[in-house]
């Protein structure tokens, strides 16, 4: 198990304070993203939404080991990933309201979320794969939770990568909870990251609550796949609140007192404390952050209630090259369905 958070001085470790700094003002923007998101969720401003507080320094330390040619591979709740590497947080926003990500005028390496389980490690192995057979100096962090890794697309994508030296970094978030089904009702196996050895590649263990841990072994498990070495990465944290916006986890979950507390600690205020005792943190840089935050995503929700409305049978556009009459008489059914009804009516 990797860490620093109460093992090492900061003096003690690879990271500066400019950097250490950084991932602070990364896990304030996520987490209060994640609050607002959720806030406006519950008031109808989008449909749902997967919060993922307690996850935060998991996210941020992945995102800050990337180099700017690297690929993220993301899945649903990788928000604070994609925020931390540099996607807007109105992108965000505007995807959960209903907008393609691919609109985005980012020119980041960043595929679209996938929110079925696992199907995008089988793409982040085969797109590891393409960056061999360009002999381009990418590689891939392919992010998904725990829950996907019993799916048969886990298996494939790692079998491939190991197969074919994809550059390739799968990310593991074990936040304990697969929807309502716990780790241990999913696996038999002592960890996830040893999942990796029957792949042929190597796989490690990191706290999830510690974002500067996370760094240093996401930045040398990328480091190897630029080598040409597939790596498995088990980030060991706890999902503090519901798995999405529908779900009520009081009904399948109580505190997991058998979990150390490291790992169901408020990953935000571990790390504000540990800055603290290092003495690179105090109450004016704490609150000039929150400030800064707090205008951020009031702009990002600006720009996202800005953006113009969609029209819903846009989603016929992407589909056929020439409509077809059925097309069209589907088309026209929905046009007209839509006068007929009041469309705030249907969102609800």
């Amino acid at each position: 198990m990797h860490r620093i958070i109460g093992e090492y001085d900061l003096e003690e470790t690879p990271f500066g304070e400019t950097e250490a700094l950084a991932c602070y003002r990364d896990l304030v923007r996520t987490r209060r993203f994640d609050e607002r998101a959720l806030a406006l969720q519950r008031r109808g401003w989008m449909s749902g939404y997967p919060p993922y507080k307690g996850q935060e320094a998991s996210q941020v330390g992945a995102a800050h080991a990337l180099d700017e040619d690297d690929w993220v591979v993301p899945t649903y709740r990788s928000n604070a990933l994609q925020i931390a590497h540099g996607v807007p947080m109105s992108d965000i926003f505007l995807f959960r309201r209903g907008h393609p990500e691919y609109a985005s005028n980012h020119d980041l390496n960043v595929f679209p979320q996938s929110v079925p389980i696992a199907t995008q490690i089988p793409h982040a192995a085969g797109l590891g794969m393409a960056a061999n057979y360009r002999a381009s100096d990418e590689a891939i962090l392919c992010y998904f939770g725990d829950g996907a890794t019993s799916e048969g697309d886990f298996h494939e994508g790692l079998n491939f990568a190991g197969v074919f030296d994809a550059p390739t970094v799968f990310f593991c978030e074990n936040n304990d909870w697969a929807i309502s089904l716990p780790r241990e009702k999913q696996t038999a196996s002592a960890t996830i990251a040893q999942k990796a050895e029957a792949y042929g590649f190597a796989g490690v263990q990191v706290d999830g609550n510690d974002p500067l841990a996370v760094l240093g072994v996401t930045k040398r498990a990328l480091e190897r796949a630029h080598d040409g070495e597939p790596m498995l990465v088990e980030s060991l944290t706890y999902r503090q609140g519901a798995h999405t916006t529908s779900d009520d986890p009081s009904r399948y979950r109580d505190d997991r007192e058998d979990l150390p507390e490291w790992r169901t600690a408020d990953p935000l205020e571990r790390y504000e404390t540990y800055l603290r005792e290092q003495g690179v943190l105090d109450d004016d840089l704490v609150e000039s952050v929150r400030e800064d935050v707090e205008a951020e995503v009031e702009a990002a929700v600006e720009t996202a209630e800005d953006a113009p409305a969609l029209d819903p049978s846009d989603v016929f556009d992407p589909v056929y090259d020439e409509p077809t009459p059925r097309l069209e008489e589907q088309r026209a059914w929905l046009e007209g369905f839509l006068t007929d009804h009041d469309v705030q009516e249907l969102e609800h």
